[in-house]
């Protein structure tokens, strides 16, 4: 079988595509593989905030588009960037071994989250980031920051921001993690649900590229990511929501670990469960309706309804 990938142009999201293709050449059913980059409207609207020209979804819609049309059998993803509710006719077939799930704040060396000076600008256009910075240093200035992985460390170089918060897996995966001047503990950052996860997206009707691809599926992250987006699902979370979900397997036993929050730090509910990994799902479920009872609807909802008068 012939297989045509289609991915964003960024340095990372091609390392993220060529990965996947290096897996699928080494199976026997497969005859060649080819990249599709795409340049999707996420990539091109840099000026403003992802919430306010319609999530993280804006990454992923072009290469779905390719695959309906034809042009691409399937698409490479960062799975933090998936909502959580995939579209009709499009499914995950696969995900590949988790990579660092931790985010990591990059500036000068040694500084660390308790070293930045009184009212430090931080460059971070996530919420779920934004909140927990606050909530580890509440004078900090959290200052918007988009683009791909070099226009960020760009901007901190140019002197924009004091310090940066990124994905570790980004940075090491394109050879950068020498930026990388503190790794945050889940206890100081949970990540964003499947962080540090590359999924395999196709259509739900090419049952035998879905059987080829499964063939790339590592099992265990399979497991953590199933409960973490069942977290952020059950929550009606979008990719741009402040909340974070990080499942770990002991054997056959899974503890996950979830977090909502204002963005600004002042209010946070963070419980954890534990139970058989069989059961990932309903266990996301289960932490989700556990936030919910303790007021992260409310959390939610102040946060979404800030975010639409900001539009206005």
């Amino acid at each position: 079988m012939d297989i045509r990938i289609a991915t964003r142009k960024s340095a990372l999201a091609l390392w993220q595509a060529e990965h996947v293709a290096a897996a699928l050449r080494e199976l026997p059913e497969v005859t060649s593989v080819d990249l599709v980059p795409l340049t999707t409207r996420g990539d091109e609207v840099l000026d403003r905030s992802l919430q306010k020209i319609g999530g993280k979804g804006l990454f992923i819609k072009e290469l779905e588009i390719a695959m309906q049309n034809g042009d691409a059998d399937i698409a490479v993803h960062s799975m933090k960037d998936v909502p959580a509710d995939m579209p009709a006719g499009f499914c995950i077939a696969a995900v590949m071994q988790r990579a660092n799930y931790a985010d990591a704040l990059v500036g000068p060396t040694n500084t660390t989250i308790d070293t930045l000076d009184n009212g430090a600008r931080v460059g971070s256009s996530s919420l779920r980031r934004a909140a927990q910075l606050k909530m580890l240093r509440p004078d900090i200035v959290i200052a918007p920051l988009r683009g791909n992985v070099n226009t960020r460390l760009a901007k901190l170089d140019n002197g924009d921001y004091d310090a940066i918060v990124l994905a570790a897996a980004g940075l090491e995966r394109l050879g950068l993690q020498g930026y990388i001047s503190q790794q945050f503990s889940a206890d100081e950052m949970l990540p964003a649900a499947a962080q540090g996860v590359v999924g395999i997206e196709c259509l739900t009707n090419n049952a035998a590229l879905q059987a080829i691809l499964k063939k790339l599926q590592h099992d265990a992250t399979a497991l953590t990511t199933l409960a973490e987006r069942a977290i952020a699902r059950h929550l009606q979370a979008s990719c741009h929501s402040p909340v974070a979900a990080h499942a770990l397997l002991d054997g056959e036993h899974m503890t996950a670990t979830a977090l909502v929050a204002l963005p600004d730090g002042s209010r946070s509910i963070r419980r954890k469960i534990s139970g058989p990994a069989a059961a990932a799902e309903r266990l996301g479920q289960n932490l989700a309706e556990e936030l919910l009872e303790a007021g992260a609807g409310e959390i939610l909802a102040a946060t979404a309804a800030a975010d639409g008068s900001a539009d206005e």
